[in-house]
């Protein structure tokens, strides 16, 4: 069974998903527009939101239900090998799922991210240092590269 909770977030509100797996999705939205249904995974990943927030955490320690493609979750697997405040271009993610030339690929396996922030997709930048996309948008790309180096937010 899947619980829904809302998240208001400094980069916005944001929908949290999951189901008995684990956490299965993070996802920027407009509007609350189901009705909540919290259950302790969901409070904890709220209280973890709160302290990477505050810049207290750096790491998230919560179960995953991530569905994709094998390639996708090597994609994932490697954005969560990236560390805090640190950045990686498209191209070295490819090349650390043993794909060099799947650039563009690594892109779409990003933007599929289904727990952003958690799963750091915001760490990736293209390889002449400006941003690329960012599913929740790039001024929030902007803030969580600046608060993962601690830079005016």
């Amino acid at each position: 069974m899947e619980s829904l909770l809302y998240y208001e977030s400094p980069i916005g509100l944001l929908r949290l998903r999951a189901e008995d797996a684990g956490l299965c999705g993070i996802d920027p939205v407009r509007s609350r527009d189901d009705a909540e249904q919290p259950g302790p995974l969901l409070r904890r990943a709220a209280g973890q939101l709160d302290e990477y927030f505050a810049g207290t955490r750096r790491d998230f320690d919560l179960p995953l239900a991530l569905h994709g493609t094998p390639f996708q979750r090597r994609v994932w697997a490697a954005l969560l090998a990236i560390p805090y405040g640190e950045t990686r271009s498209y191209r070295d993610i490819a090349r650390a799922v043993g794909s060099p030339r799947a650039c563009r690929a690594v892109g779409m396996a990003n933007h599929a991210n289904p727990v952003m922030i958690v799963v750091p997709c915001h760490r990736v930048i293209c390889a002449d240092g400006s941003l690329g996309g960012y599913g929740g948008g790039q001024e929030a790309k902007k803030y969580l590269l600046a608060l993962e180096t601690h830079q005016n937010c």
